[in-house]
């Protein structure tokens, strides 16, 4: 079993707790009441996203082509 390692992003949402999504997997994303627990949901939302592709004989996105940034501008 091969171990595919996707990058995910963190927000806190303004009701609570954590919005979370796979950048390399469109329309992938999850919540959680706590970080833990967020990582826990996408975890899960990955790995059906990656079955669905594999479902439908489509390529596994490479994951290693997502970068992870900061942008700084001036008010």
């Amino acid at each position: 079993m091969a171990v595919l390692d996707f990058k995910v992003l963190l927000e806190p949402d303004e009701s609570g707790g954590y919005i979370v999504s796979c950048p390399s997997l469109q329309g992938c994303y999850s919540q959680g009441e706590t970080i833990e627990e967020a990582l826990a949901n996408i975890r899960e939302a990955i790995q059906l996203c990656v079955d669905e592709l594999r479902e439908r004989g489509e390529p596994l996105p490479d994951s290693s082509n997502v970068l992870i940034g900061s942008v700084v501008v001036s008010e």
